[in-house]
């Protein structure tokens, strides 16, 4: 009895030493912990990782247990890791900083108001879309967001134009030169057209999903943009965000989307005060 007693007395002795710094401490440390965890499930490194707990894990035992050898090993191996780690982990490493630098602690700093030239390139690329999966004419098309897209933009032709629903299914007409690749949206505006894209590294994809598709969840997996996906094969829209594919939408599920993602004061503001009518919009 006495011992359980010195046990709680010495836990509660511990609980009133903690201060509020620690606290922060602990929550700032398990919230990037949490969220270099969740960055590793949605890319290919999750494997790498666990290969890397493993070792250090052995490394751990081996000083444990005295084994000079395979110590002195390992600690020679993680005197130059750190540098390997970041020759490996390149891509992802852009990435995560990518990630932390378009973080909304960050965007402190006004930014023009650009959700008008979002809604119109939002309703243009709507009825563009609606009408290529009508004749089944497959499409590519990527918003970008707060990570920019410039490697990607630079493989392809610079249109900068306004967007219109013509001229997007003139781009992706089978014999146009362009159709091929992909046309990024930058605020609000087609900044290229043509673009290539990497291929997502998920070994889990469908294998009915061709490389247009595959592309679209790459970038959307490589960085914060959207994709839109119009199936040649069946007509069908599909949408990825992060790295997940959203397949055969509606005409009301696709807007819905697209304007909640990309216009979130106005997803906001239809939370608070819903539409008296649904539809299209403004066209």
């Amino acid at each position: 009895m006495e011992l359980i007693l010195r046990a709680v007395s010495l836990f509660f002795s511990y609980i009133a030493s903690i201060r509020p710094s620690d606290i922060l401490d602990i929550i700032i440390i398990a919230f990037l912990i949490y969220k270099v965890l969740a960055f590793l499930s949605r890319t290919g490194s999750a494997r790498v990782f666990r290969g890397i707990i493993l070792l250090v894990l052995i490394m751990w035992l081996s000083n444990l247990l005295n084994l000079y050898v395979v110590s002195f090993i390992f600690g020679k191996t993680f005197q130059l890791g750190f540098i390997a780690l970041l020759i490996l982990f390149q891509p992802e490493v852009r990435q995560l900083l990518e990630r932390v630098g378009s973080s909304k602690i960050t965007k402190l700093m006004v930014k023009p108001d650009i959700s008008g030239n979002m809604d119109t390139a939002i309703n243009q690329v709507l009825l563009a879309c609606m009408e290529l999966a009508r004749m089944k004419t497959g499409a590519l098309i990527v918003f970008e967001r707060e990570i920019k897209l410039d490697d990607f933009v630079k493989t392809g032709t610079i249109l900068d134009s306004e967007p219109h629903a013509e001229l997007i299914k003139n781009i992706f007409y089978p014999k146009a030169p362009l159709h091929d690749g992909a046309m990024i949206i930058r605020e609000g505006r087609i900044i290229a057209a043509g673009c290539m894209l990497p291929l997502s590294a998920n070994p889990n994809l469908s294998r009915e999903l061709g490389m247009r598709h595959r592309a679209g969840i790459g970038v959307s997996e490589a960085s914060d943009a959207l994709s839109v996906i119009v199936s040649e094969e069946t007509g069908s829209i599909s949408v990825a965000v992060e790295g997940i594919l959203k397949r055969h939408l509606s005409e009301d599920t696709f807007e819905k989307i697209l304007r909640n993602q990309l216009i979130p004061e106005e997803a906001e503001r239809s939370a608070r005060f819903p539409r008296l009518s649904k539809g299209w919009g403004k066209r």
